[in-house]
């Protein structure tokens, strides 16, 4: 394709009409093969546009840059490399993409999640739902991009409009009809999704997080209904709202320009209920039922999900599929099946009597829920929860004191050691998080290395005692300061247990 088609429909502020053919797009200059576009983007950890040199030196036929400095001053240095000034790299960049790709995210129909907390497991529910179905999908998110039938790792939650676009026209070549996403509030700030026409909408959430890099709860709220709104692209046919949620009446405002608002819920509000309810709900561990209410009629969902949060979780997924053609019946099916989320809630076998859970809770309001759903668990038992966990360094610091406050409120023993420290000293994020803990009286025991902390809690615990092993979830890593090392929160329990059994 030449680039001048490659460029079609992208804002460019200069450039030239050129006979150059390309072949493919990046924006990393190490993975630029011959024949490519770089897109040489200012992005929040490094700028690409250092890079271009680098990436004419790997082959790359054509230059889009965000830098008028760079334009100025390059061009005359690679006269036989056009180059195309704009005003918005990752625009530019999803434009390209699409051209280059044959428009895929105009193949399938997009379904799109977003908030603090769910959005995982709502995403692997409603895949597993449309596939039910006999739907080809293409998921992506946290922990996996799924294409069809294989599963590939996820580098990001939300990876950058090019690689959205590779994954999706794989999708479509093995035959796909249908995509779900994981929407992060940084994605939809950075615009890494522009121009994808979301065809169903849902929002779980929100709770305090990414404050770090948001600044305020208003901020992030805002990034959170761009996705509303639509990200260069129309809004959503039907949004789908989580009533109950302390922001769901701004959000269910904000999608005003949906074609269609859904909400859910459970709760009634000031004498209005939500559209699609869930009443008469039976928890147990690995069993759930309730009654699920729609403007369609009442139907019986049973589900192999454990906890109140899943009912959100659920029913959030199956008015998503309602939204994409599945009827009542194929819901209820759908969800009686359920999806194995790893890290989310995740049961490590053991062969005593004491109950070990890996799951991702890493913000106060994650924490507060899997400590309550671990509490109804052991109540018939008598049993205790002992709940690990840690705070990722570089990340928002406001919250550590409310996760402490929050294992502690809840737990009979809190196990306090380090997450992911990143460029922090693990002993310093700690002493923060100890702050809230303390306040609660809670017993508490620090161990700072992960893998000791671990065993700390597991021999703690007796015959009918819970042990929630939070933060990392799925997480086959520890990012500390100086390194990335292996590291995997079942792996290690798993080794703890069979070595106690």
């Amino acid at each position: 394709m030449l680039i001048s088609e490659a460029a079609r429909e992208v804002e460019t502020i200069e450039g030239a009409r050129s006979a150059v053919d390309v072949t493919g797009v990046q924006y990393d200059s190490r993975q630029v093969a011959p024949g490519d576009v770089f897109v040489a983007m200012r992005g929040e950890a490094t700028d690409g546009n250092l890079y271009i040199s680098a990436a004419i030196e790997r082959g790359a036929r054509a230059v889009v840059t965000d830098s008028r400095e760079v334009w100025n001053r390059d061009r005359a240095q690679f006269p036989q490399v056009p180059f195309y000034l704009v005003a918005k790299g990752r625009r530019a960049l999803a434009g390209v993409s699409a051209n280059l790709f044959g428009h895929p995210e105009r193949k399938l129909a997009l379904s799109a999640v977003t908030g603090t907390n769910g959005k995982t497991t709502t995403a692997f529910l409603l895949e597993s739902m449309l596939r039910s179905v006999g739907r080809k999908c293409v998921l992506i998110g946290t922990i996996e991009t799924h294409v069809g039938d294989e599963v590939r790792i996820s580098p990001h939650t939300t990876p950058e409009a090019s690689d959205t676009l590779r994954v999706f026209a794989d999708g479509v070549k093995v035959g796909a009809t249908e995509a779900v996403m994981e929407m992060s509030s940084h994605a939809l700030e950075q615009e890494r999704v522009w121009g994808l026409p979301v065809d169903v909408a849902m929002f779980t959430n929100l709770t305090q997080d990414h404050l770090d890099f948001h600044g305020t709860m208003e901020r992030y709220f805002a990034a959170k209904a761009r996705l509303f709104e639509g990200v260069g692209a129309a809004p959503p046919r039907v949004a789908v709202i989580n009533l109950d949620d302390e922001y769901g009446a701004v959000m269910e405002d904000a999608a005003r320009s949906c074609g269609e608002i859904w909400t859910y819920g459970i709760k009634a509000h000031h004498g209005w209920v939500p559209d699609f309810r869930a009443e008469n709900i039976a928890l147990g561990a690995g069993a759930t039922s309730f009654d699920w209410k729609t403007p369609f009629g009442t139907v019986e969902i049973q589900s192999p999900m454990t906890g109140r949060v899943n009912v959100y979780n659920t029913v959030a997924a199956s008015c998503a599929a309602l939204a994409r053609g599945l009827t009542l019946e194929e819901v209820v099916a759908g969800a009686a099946a359920g999806a194995q989320v790893p890290g989310r809630f995740e049961v490590v076998p053991s062969s005593n009597d004491v109950t070990v859970v890996v799951d991702y809770a890493h913000t106060d309001d994650a924490l507060r829920n899997l400590i309550s759903l671990a509490r109804e668990l052991v109540k018939e038992r008598g049993g205790r929860v002992i709940t690990l966990f840690g705070c990722g360094g570089d990340r928002d610091r406001m919250k550590r004191t409310r996760m402490g406050r929050a294992a502690g409120e809840g737990s009979d023993l809190v196990v306090l050691t380090s997450d992911n420290p990143r460029s922090e000293e693990p002993r310093a994020i700690i002493e923060e998080a100890l702050v809230g803990v303390r306040e609660t009286g809670a017993d508490c025991v620090v161990e700072e290395d992960r893998a000791g902390a671990i065993e700390v809690a597991i021999r703690a615990a007796r015959a009918g005692d819970i042990v929630l092993i939070a933060g990392k979830g799925h997480e086959k890593v520890q990012i500390l300061k100086d390194k990335t090392v292996p590291f995997d929160d079942v792996a290690v329990a798993a080794g703890v247990l069979k070595e106690i059994a």
